[in-house]
């Protein structure tokens, strides 16, 4: 299969990338390595698929239709996944407009030309973020998600609407899929366990938010990618699934496991807690493991061990 990827050279694309490319697929990657974090991170994340005659790279940005529409016509992709965003919830506080743009409008761009073409299956990346601020889990594709507390999360809620509209005008088969707090090798600077990773062994001081007892539903990279690709590999419909550990831990206790990892001891400085921020994400899979038989394989004590093998 021809497969588009968009954000393809971020954290989570590239891993999706070469699983693609590991099983045979031709992989179309889209990526404008914009300044969100150091581009050479994006560089560095994907060069090893240079020359690899079925990876192809278009440096474009997801809002530039025009161009976009000129890669379909090239390429012809039989297939979407959707990954490109504005990623952050603090960050989409400040600059609401920008998230508005890429992540709303770049998807309905991409929704567009997945019309023309007659795409076979449209992944869209969605996010745990849409389920907003709950005191308990675990959270339930169901479950009502009329309140985001960040422009991040509308954005995504929005984008997931624009996709069963397609799917419901057209026909389109669309799956959301709602990212839970992925970690692991070439993960995202500004997230808190390669932040920290960094922090720690530097020996300088880490900020937690709160007091540290908020939880997360930490997903290692890989099980993410299996369950992105069992969504490919299948077509009915429109549908979201959840793609999580489903095994919230502290965010004190993914300190004490970098801590162990890499013998060094964090310097922690309690502040408030921030604008966005929820309590707890905890995904239900049940969904997710009778459709795409998805089980997370991978527990937060290995695969902080992977992460920090890798930062070393």
């Amino acid at each position: 299969m021809k497969i588009l990827v968009t954000g393809g050279a971020g954290f989570i694309g590239s891993h999706v990338c070469d699983a693609l490319l590991a099983r045979g697929d031709i992989v179309i990657c889209v990526d404008n390595f914009n300044d969100y974090y150091d581009p050479k991170t994006k560089e560095e994340n994907i060069k090893h698929n240079f020359s690899n005659s079925n990876f192809r790279l278009f440096r474009i940005d997801i809002l530039n239709q025009e161009r976009l529409k000129e890669i379909f016509q090239q390429e012809r992709p039989d297939k979407v996944i959707h990954l490109a965003a504005r990623a952050g919830v603090r960050p989409s506080i400040k600059d609401p407009h920008l998230y508005y743009d890429v992540n709303v409008k770049g998807t309905l761009n991409l929704l567009e030309l997945a019309k023309e073409f007659k795409i076979k299956n449209f992944i869209f990346a969605s996010s745990s973020s849409v389920y907003g601020n709950r005191e308990k889990g675990p959270f339930s594709e169901t479950d009502c998600v009329d309140f985001p507390i960040s422009p991040y999360a509308a954005t995504k809620k929005a984008g997931e609407e624009l996709c069963y509209t397609y799917h419901h005008l057209y026909g389109l088969n669309v799956f959301c899929l709602r990212f839970f707090t992925v970690y692991g090798p070439r993960g995202r600077p500004d997230m808190a366990p390669l932040k920290f990773t960094k922090l720690v062994d530097k020996g300088q001081e880490i900020e937690v938010y709160g007091d540290g007892t908020s939880r997360r539903d930490y997903t290692y990279v890989s099980d993410i990618v299996k369950g992105v690709l069992a969504a490919l590999d299948r077509g009915f419909g429109y549908e979201i699934f959840n793609l999580g550990g489903s095994n919230p831990m502290e965010v004190n206790y993914l300190i004490s496991l970098i801590e162990k990892e890499l013998g060094k001891e964090a310097k922690k400085r309690y502040i408030d807690k921030q604008q966005g921020d929820v309590e707890i994400t905890f995904a239900d899979m049940e969904k997710s493991e009778k459709f795409l038989s998805y089980k997370p394989e991978v527990k937060i004590e290995e695969g902080v061990g992977e992460l920090v093998e890798w930062y070393r």
